[in-house]
């Protein structure tokens, strides 16, 4: 088990360390989340976390959707693009 030391200060902040940073994949301005569970608390970074819960809510979609290919993919999306663009330029605002 790796160990890092942060130290907080006065305004309830801290400088998460670099180790840290680089094993969350952090950069300037990204968040992080704090969750709590039975074994304690966990830091995430919150994109990575909402990518995650995208992926599951998604998960069989493709399957579902008898999507097989990533062309499969690219012609449903070119499609819904399609769609898009036909009702904002029918229906101006």
């Amino acid at each position: 088990m790796d160990m890092e030391v942060a130290k907080l200060t006065s305004k309830g902040q801290i400088t998460v360390p670099a180790a840290i940073r680089k094993k969350l994949c952090l950069k300037e301005g990204d968040k992080l989340v704090f969750v709590t569970d039975d074994e304690g608390i966990r830091v995430l970074n919150a994109s990575v976390l909402a990518l995650e819960r995208a992926q599951k809510a998604f998960a069989g979609e493709a399957e579902r959707l008898g999507l097989k290919t990533e062309q499969d993919i690219v012609d449903v999306v070119n499609t819904i693009r399609g769609e898009m663009n036909r009702d904002r330029y029918a229906n101006p605002a």
